[in-house]
């Protein structure tokens, strides 16, 4: 029971706010050593390089180098501008401009603070400006701002590509429909909640700007067109074979400073302070993975592992009680820790059970980062609403946030459970 009281005590660490990295790599020293002796770390330093010389994991920081220079390119400004244009005369159509730009920059970006910080800047004073009800204004943002975490290129399909050894081009493919389907999803609740309550949303005035349409569609296209084109780029490539995600996450990184070019944002010193960033963020995540690589050593030589297999294995409805066990276990650790932790931790000790059960693991990845996507929307902890939270103007409470992420979370879990039932309908059948 050693490993089994030793996960229990990391959640419980995990909770009161100490680093995690530190927390995983400690316990893991205190518990082995008491269990086995430091005999069990000998093998550590060939762990760590196997991860260092992982060519998948590479991706991983060039990515990141990725969204932190298109975020500095006022991409997600220019782009709200002009969708705020186009659908504008629409009931809701600052939303709706909301939810497009959210999924273009997940897919151009993967960063959800990024996101949620930049349009929580830019989108969140106007639709307050235009009588938004704040609760729809401030769950919007929330909402769309992290559907980086499904959308491809995301980081956490590349860790979990890289934790249940599948190839994350596939991921990336098998993501593709359940993160359209999400949009439309929070599309249609936007444009029913509207028209039943015309007040919570009503349409921008379109004669403020002096624009004709033909006008607006044009400054909108300029602004989709440059970085479409980078996500297309960058999918393509992976989708056609002719690259695999690390080179086309290389390719993505000229790109995003191709496009720093274009929008006339490019300097040394963007370049530098975009370098420094992606190295803070990248030394973060691998932390935790060295952390999580020591901690996971442990628990499966105290016999951790095994207790876990058969308990889930024992579970009543095989593979169907796997899953929505998982699922719950996964969304309620959402509540308080971050998908990092979940994806290094609880995942290695889910695959295994996963596998001798036969359930396809391309599927079981995709339900996995669904429901870690609603992990920054789920209070008391979820990212996105400290994030908007830190942006938004004194007159919108925390109350107001966690009212309008509700329906989006409940959007987010039906759209999970169309996935399980009914997984041909995305493909993995």
């Amino acid at each position: 029971m050693i490993g089994i009281i030793m996960f229990f005590v990391a959640l419980v660490m995990l909770l009161l706010g100490f680093p995690v990295a530190f927390t995983f790599g400690g316990i893991a020293l205190i518990f082995g050593v008491f269990a086995e002796g430091f005999d069990m770390f000998a093998f550590m330093p060939f762990r760590i390089q196997s991860y260092m010389e992982n060519t998948v994991m590479m991706a991983v920081p060039l990515f990141i180098f990725m969204g932190i220079v298109l975020q500095k390119t006022r991409l997600a400004e220019q782009l709200l501008e002009a969708m705020g244009k186009l659908f504008g005369g629409v009931r809701g159509g600052l939303a709706i401009s909301t939810i497009l730009v959210g999924a273009l920059l997940a897919a151009s970006t993967g960063v959800v603070g990024a996101s949620v910080v930049a349009m929580g800047l830019i989108s969140l004073p106007v639709m307050l400006k235009y009588n938004y009800d704040k609760s729809l204004a401030c769950g919007t943002i929330c909402a769309s701002g992290t559907l980086g975490q499904i959308i491809p290129p995301s980081i956490i399909l590349i860790i979990l590509g890289d934790v249940l050894g599948i190839p994350v081009g596939d991921l990336f493919q098998a993501a593709l429909m359940p993160g359209m389907v999400l949009i439309g999803c929070y599309i249609v609740y936007i444009l029913i909640l509207t028209y039943m309550n015309p007040e919570m949303a009503p349409a921008m005035p379109q004669d403020e700007n002096g624009e004709t349409r033909r006008e607006q569609v044009i400054s909108a296209l300029k602004a989709i067109i440059p970085p479409l084109a980078l996500v297309l780029i960058v999918l393509g490539s992976i989708f056609t074979g002719v690259a695999t995600p690390t080179e086309s996450s290389a390719l993505g990184g000229v790109g995003a400073i191709i496009l720093a070019l274009i929008y006339r944002q490019f300097s040394w010193k963007m370049l530098y302070d975009s370098g420094l960033e992606t190295v803070k963020v990248t030394a973060m995540v691998f932390a935790i993975l060295m952390g999580a690589t020591a901690f996971s050593m442990a628990f499966s030589y105290t016999g951790g592992d095994y207790i876990v297999e058969e308990a889930l294995l024992s579970l009543p409805g095989e593979k169907w009680g796997f899953i929505i066990l998982a699922m719950v276990a996964i969304m309620i650790l959402g509540f308080f820790i971050d998908f990092v932790e979940i994806a290094f931790i609880i995942v290695p000790i889910l695959a295994p059970v996963a596998e001798a059960l036969g359930i396809n693991m391309v599927w079981f990845a995709i339900l996995i980062a669904m429901n870690l996507q609603t992990s920054f929307l789920t209070p008391p902890f979820g990212f996105s609403l400290f994030y908007l939270k830190g942006v938004a103007p004194k007159s919108i409470r925390t109350t107001d946030i966690y009212k309008g992420v509700m329906p989006f979370i409940l959007i987010q879990v039906l759209v999970l459970a169309s996935i399980m039932i009914f997984p041909a309908w995305y493909g993995m059948g």
